[in-house]
């Protein structure tokens, strides 16, 4: 026998004092047995030949306590009385009297009795029905729960036939249903709920269905989750936990299927809320981005909270600012979010202004197209305009607008509206919201404050890093630069390209130990001594040179000012660097390195090499030699320049980095690509080395096509160092400027050229050599071989020279003294009439005769 089974024999509902059941007797008119029934003898051990003929008095001892809330009977009572006998039976069924009993083996036994008075001519005077007094009680229990069960419990039952029509259901019900039973009776259970629908996954989801296969299967559905409008609250949606068990008789026949049901509407919300909460902590503030954390509270809550969110916030906020305070006037907020139920995967660039708000955006144009959210502006009478004015939430029928507040401000404003069938917001859902709201406030904080740095940083990285790299004749150039630090957006690394005299380029490339800002400020420092030294025209190992002792010096000065205190070094020990001079007309290049790795040299036909540069300490180590080697470059060349970053990773060996470099490289070697194209390739080194787009170190690549200056456009002349050479000087001079097409300038170049020679005439030593460059400007050179600088100084009124280089310093834009083992020499740089100023690029020299054009003397 299944548990089913002994469940349902074990609930006899048939009760103790059923004739059919209990133990039973019949007395004559005198109290004498003479009638006892089997379950009389199992209950008090008489058989019926001991018991028959005897006085009831044998067994039910006179005088028992009547059952609590019992009537007498009067006409027993006036009985007893008459014959003068105390008859020891309670008044007539069905009310009943407890008795102490006597069991044939002597123990006592409380017994509760039930009489019925027979009528006839026989000797049956009475019926006596007589059971245990506790099993009554149990099953007057069970009576009991069976009313509160019908008339007082919360729990619906219902019970329908095998046509599923309803035939019984409790009060619980009844109320849900709206009507009494009498007017139901007999409906389907769908038509009792026509538009629900079970919604646990996995079962079936209408009524029909789930009780059809519990009356099929015989297999019982429980805690299913039934939503539905309950009938007698229409509009309404509720939620309730369903059981389904088939019914069946003693015999197994089955006559239909019970319904419990229980509404959980109120947990379930609860619940909700709470998954909610939840969700919202896992999913708003992922990123430190204003307006994806505001897109991301607008998806959290629809539909499961609301089924329309606008977020709007202050336009301070998008610029990591503190909205300036609340009041009447600050009204004009930004739409940063907006998501609908109907349209659940739309953003803020798919809605416009709420009904609340009056118009901002020009008609034909949206606010997104010109790249910032679109604005919003509240009437006076919106519930955003009152929100906005006391800093509080304000419920509106079915809109529920919360401030997000943060640090003492209102940094914005969410906008919850209701529609349909949950058209209002109750406590729960205020305090929800609230919570929600004041959560993505934090967020929204956050990225306000990581805007305002990253402002901050990005505004240092503009200082630190060349944005705009300068035109120039000698080389082509494209770069690129990716920090690890991808919040700050600024690293260790740096590169940088410097005009030079002459018409030369300074090529630098560097790296600082670290990351992030301390890294990127200390790369500044370096990066603003090296643009200090460059113009000296040092050679790269000098220059190398005087940038190890600066910092080494700044290393000491830190360590002594807070490393004792601190430990903080601030040290750029470890920074390594790389200096490159290129001239465009002797096509050589002169380079040095500081533990930098070596550049790599792509000839025009693609053959790659790393030249063998002796590598040097790294910066700020001190008392090591750096050292120079120079290479002569074919028009084309390319020259990369990078740091370790691009060619290095936990994955792959440097070397491996490097031939792959190479490879990329070598495909870019065509003189005949144009110089744009240098941006594709930097582009395909990167995607080739880095094809994640991420680095696991600062990386800075920077690309140089070389050019060779064309020369038409160079004169060189050998002068002796005799007082005569002024005047040939000016005459060589004006004639190739003529030339040239420069005549404005014939008079001032003269000029220049006169002076700068009679100096080296008087104070140096010869040979003497004029050189004329015609680029972007005009060039004026005088070579000696002395070593002493000249100096520009006021001249007293009864001085008879000193002059000369003053009046030279005010024609010019610039000038300066460029120091080589040979000597020096003077130059100086002129504006050139607009129409005169050439463009030379790679392929200048293609009509020109082989090898250079020097004029000399």
């Amino acid at each position: 026998m299944n548990n089913a089974r002994r469940a349902t024999e074990d609930a006899d509902f048939r009760g103790p004092l059923d004739v059919t059941s209990a133990a039973t007797f019949v007395l004559d008119e005198r109290d004498v047995v003479i009638g006892w029934s089997s379950a009389a003898q199992e209950l008090l051990g008489y058989r019926t030949d001991e018991i028959v003929g005897r006085s009831v008095a044998v067994i039910l001892v006179h005088g028992g306590a009547p059952e609590p809330g019992a009537a007498p009977d009067r006409r027993a009572a006036a009985g007893r009385a008459a014959d003068g006998a105390g008859s020891a039976l309670v008044p007539p069924f069905p009310e009943h009297h407890v008795h102490a009993a006597v069991h044939r083996d002597g123990h006592r036994m409380q017994l509760v009795t039930a009489v019925c008075l027979l009528s006839g001519t026989g000797q049956a005077e009475r019926l006596v029905v007589a059971a245990d007094r506790d099993r009554l009680r149990e099953w007057e229990s069970r009576l009991a729960m069976l009313q509160g069960l019908a008339t007082e419990s919360p729990l619906g039952f219902a019970i329908y036939d095998t046509d599923l029509r309803l035939v019984w259901c409790n009060a619980a019900s009844e109320r849900e249903i709206g009507r009494p039973l009498s007017e139901t009776r007999g409906e389907l259970a769908e038509e009792l709920y026509p538009r629900g629908r079970f919604v646990t996954p996995g079962y079936p989801e209408t009524l029909h269905a789930v009780m059809r296969q519990v009356l099929d299967t015989g297999e019982p559905f429980l805690d299913l989750h039934f939503r539905a409008e309950q009938p007698s609250d229409p509009g309404k949606e509720h939620l309730w936990s369903c059981s389904y068990y088939r019914l069946q008789d003693a015999d197994g026949r089955v006559f239909g299927v019970c319904e419990d049901a229980f509404d959980i509407s109120d947990r379930y919300e609860a619940q909700r809320q709470v998954n909610l909460l939840v969700e919202a902590g896992r999913s708003v503030g992922t990123t430190l981005d204003v307006l994806v954390t505001a897109g991301e509270l607008a998806a959290v809550a629809v539909p499961e909270f609301a089924d329309r969110v606008e977020v709007d916030l202050a336009p301070a906020v998008l610029e990591g600012e503190v909205p300036a305070g609340t009041g009447s006037g600050a009204t004009d907020l930004l739409r940063a979010a907006s998501r609908s139920a109907a349209a659940p995967d739309s953003g803020a660039r798919d809605h416009g202004p709420s009904t609340h708000a009056t118009g901002a955006v020009p008609a034909g144009e949206t606010a997104w197209e010109r790249g910032r959210p679109p604005p919003v502006t509240y009437a006076e009478d919106s519930p955003q305009h009152r929100s906005l004015a006391s800093g509080g939430l304000v419920l509106e029928d079915d809109t529920l607008v919360v401030p997000l507040r943060a640090g003492g401000g209102v940094l914005g404003l969410a906008t919850f509206v209701r529609d349909g069938r949950r058209a209002f917001f109750d406590r729960g859902a205020v305090a929800v919201a609230d919570e929600l709201v004041a959560r993505a406030a934090v967020s929204v904080d956050n990225a306000r404050r990581y805007a305002r740095e990253r402002a901050s940083a990005l505004a240092l990285q503009r200082q630190l890093l060349p944005q705009h790299l300068p035109s120039n004749s000698a080389v082509d150039l494209a770069y690129r630069y990716l920090p690890t630090d991808d919040l700050s957006g600024v690293g260790g690394d740096w590169f940088d390209v410097i005009p030079l005299s002459g018409t030369r380029v300074g090529l630098v490339v560097g790296d600082v130990v670290g990351h992030g800002l301390h890294a990127a400020a200390t790369m500044g420092r370096l990066r603003t001594t090296v643009r200090a030294l460059a113009p000296l025209d040092l050679p790269p190992d000098e220059l190398l040179k005087r940038l190890d002792d600066l910092v080494g010096q700044s290393a000491q000065d830190s360590a002594d000012a807070l490393g004792t205190l601190t430990g903080d070094d601030d040290v750029a020990a470890g920074a390594t660097c790389l200096y490159a001079v290129y001239d465009p007309v002797s096509r050589r290049c002169t380079m040095a390195r500081a533990g930098h790795l070596p550049p790599a040299v792509v000839e025009p036909g693609g053959r790659v090499s790393f030249p063998d540069l002796p590598a040097g300490p790294p910066l700020g180590l001190g008392g090591l030699p750096f050292e120079c080697l120079e290479i002569e470059l074919p028009v084309g060349s390319l020259l990369a320049l990078f740091t370790d970053g691009l060619v290095e990773a936990r994955d792959r060996d440097i070397d491996k980095g490097l031939d792959t470099l190479a490879h990329v490289l070598a495909g870019g070697a065509d003189p005949a690509t144009p110089a744009e194209s240098l941006e594709d390739l930097c582009d395909r080194a990167i995607s080739e080395l880095l094809p994640d787009g991420t680095t696991n170190d600062d990386t800075a690549l920077l690309l140089v096509r070389t050019r060779e200056l064309d020369d038409r456009r160079v004169a060189v002349w050998s002068l002796p160092a005799e007082p005569v050479a002024a005047g040939r000087a000016r005459e060589l001079v004006a004639n190739r400027l003529r030339d040239w097409g420069l005549d404005e300038l014939v008079f001032t170049t003269e000029l220049i050229a006169s002076e700068l020679v009679t100096n080296a005439v008087r104070y140096a030593e010869g040979p003497l050599h004029l050189r004329l460059i015609h680029d972007r400007t005009l060039v004026c050179e005088v070579a000696d071989a002395g070593h002493t600088a000249p100096h520009l100084r006021h001249s007293a009124d009864d001085d008879e020279g000193g002059r000369g280089l003053f009046i030279v310093a005010q024609l010019v834009q610039r000038w300066g003294t460029r120091y080589s083992k040979d000597g020096k020499a003077i130059w100086t740089e002129q504006a050139l009439p607009a129409p005169s100023r050439p463009r030379p690029g790679v392929g200048d020299r293609a009509d020109l005769p082989d090898g250079p054009v020097l004029a000399r003397s």
